[in-house]
């Protein structure tokens, strides 16, 4: 199965693993899955750092860094991404969020994650 992860699940795996659910957890560990991370996860990350709503030790660097050593890998925005965004319902008014659920829409793949507003969009959840 091919997992996309949302950004508090990444930041939970990598520092606060006790916040996510069993299923969560055993997905991401299940090596038979792929796992992705969406570079506007990192954007995301960037972006709290630099407005002090995240601390992240070695800063967005290391986040990419941990992605890598964790064997997750990037998944890039495509134009089909963008494209889709205008189409979504506005279950959901985070921009970083809705690019998520259209990458996780466009890919096929499935999104893991705990909101409750990306829960509601037409794409298979694990939580």
């Amino acid at each position: 199965m091919r997992l996309l992860l949302d950004t508090h699940t990444v930041l939970w795996f990598f520092d606060d693993v006790e916040r996510l659910s069993e299923s969560a957890y055993k997905a991401i560990l299940d090596t038979e899955n792929t796992k992705y991370v969406s570079i506007a996860s990192a954007w995301e990350v960037a972006i709290k750092i630099s407005l002090s709503k995240l601390h992240f030790e070695g800063g967005a660097a290391n986040f990419l860094a941990m992605v890598e050593e964790n064997g997750l890998s990037i998944l890039p925005i495509k134009h089909e991404y963008v494209k889709l965004l205008e189409s979504l319902p506005f279950f959901h008014r985070d921009p970083f969020d809705r690019m998520l659920i259209a990458s996780a829409v466009s890919e096929g793949m499935c999104l893991i994650s705990a909101d409750a507003n990306i829960h509601k969009y037409d794409t298979t959840i694990i939580w």
